[in-house]
Parts: C-alpha cells; structure tokens; sequence
C-alpha cells in the first residue's frame, strides 16, 4: 500500500503495509539511520523523534496512524539541509555528551522538545522531560548539562 509522509520537511511516497512501524519507514524505506531502534516496546525512548512537533516512538506508530502530521528525525533537526546544527546538538558536541551514542538520537529529540515547551528548565522539569529516555552509559549528568546550555543559547 501506498503513503505519503512528510519527512523534515519533505513529502515521500513509500510502499509500506498499514501496521509496519514508523521506525522502519524511516531507517530501511526512507534511508533516515539516526533514528534508532532500542528496545522496540517504547521503553526506552531510543526511538523518539517528532510527529507535529511532539515527540513519539517510531517503534511503535505505524505507518498508517501518522496521516498528514510533520514527522520530524534527528536529521531533520537542521533548518538549512545540515549545515547549522541545532543548539541541542552544538552543546551535546561543546559537552562530550555520548559514549557509545546509541541512545542520544532519542535523547537530543527529547531535550528539543523539552526546550520548545520549557525554554529556560529547572534541573526538575529537566528530570521530568527526560524521564524515560534510558542511556545504558549513564551520561546523565552531561545530558541535563547539555541541556542547560542550550537553553541558555551558549555553545
């Protein structure tokens, strides 16, 4: 069956069957990597990316519930194709956020969408936004400190 989908921006077509999670439109249809699979149950938030603006699991929204809302990937963080990274990313690079990285696609898409509704968080409205997002490295310390630093527009 065929969808259309926006992607960063960009409308796609896909042959894809009503229930295949979104998460394998983006990595194995559209070619869209950052995005990454963790756990495959929501769990772990490895997977998050943005859907009109809020974060969602790819893992688990198929295809078909997506409809016409924007979807938005780690890749589609940039507003000049790549260029300019976002505040995010610059202060996870400034910082040395990740080790193994696996998780971080899912944690800066988490950490964007915190900073959109809270622009200036608390380390508690940073604890709560980030909750469930599960690094296996434990860069949590780093993470909230990204965050801060983004939120203050200093890379």
């Amino acid at each position: 069956m065929g969808y259309r989908i926006n992607v960063n921006g960009e409308v796609r077509e896909v042959e894809a069957t009503p229930d295949m999670p979104r998460l394998w439109v983006l990595r194995d249809l559209l070619g869209l990597t950052g995005t990454k699979y963790g756990c495959g149950m929501a769990q772990c938030r490895a997977c998050t990316v943005h859907i009109a603006g809020e974060p969602a699991f790819a893992c688990q929204t198929a295809i078909a519930a997506v409809g016409d809302r924007p979807v938005t990937t780690i890749e589609g963080l940039s507003t000049d194709g790549g260029k300019t990274l976002h505040a995010v990313q610059e202060a996870w690079i400034a910082l040395d956020v990740p080790q193994c990285g696996w998780c971080q696609p899912g944690q800066i898409m988490s950490a964007v969408a915190l900073l959109g509704k809270t622009p200036a968080p608390t380390d508690e409205q940073i604890d709560e936004g980030m909750n469930g997002n599960i690094c296996r490295c434990g860069t949590y310390s780093r993470i909230k400190l990204a965050i801060h630093r983004a939120a203050k527009g200093g890379v």
